[in-house]
């Protein structure tokens, strides 16, 4: 048995699937705070999740690319190598 709090807390998007992969292997999933939402609002809410994961993981990759771009113990693009 798995309790969890909230369903968010084990995923943002797709907690069906988890229940769902849950009966597959003989376990039952208990969410102690379930809110009651209508379907355009569980959809509404989801689409925001999934928004809000990718966009912090472009953001994530822009700091990673400049951070990149500011080591100087890193080859430059374009620059001549001197192990030609």
């Amino acid at each position: 048995m798995v309790v969890i709090a909230h369903q968010d807390r084990l995923a943002r998007f797709g907690f069906d699937l988890f229940r769902w992969l849950c009966e597959q292997n003989r376990c039952s999933l208990m969410v102690l705070n379930q809110t009651s939402l209508s379907p355009e609002r569980e959809m509404v809410e989801d689409i925001l999740a999934i928004l809000h994961c990718f966009s912090s993981r472009l953001y994530g990759l822009r700091k990673y690319k400049t951070q990149v771009k500011e080591d100087p113990d890193l080859p430059q693009p374009g620059a001549k190598s001197s192990l030609a």
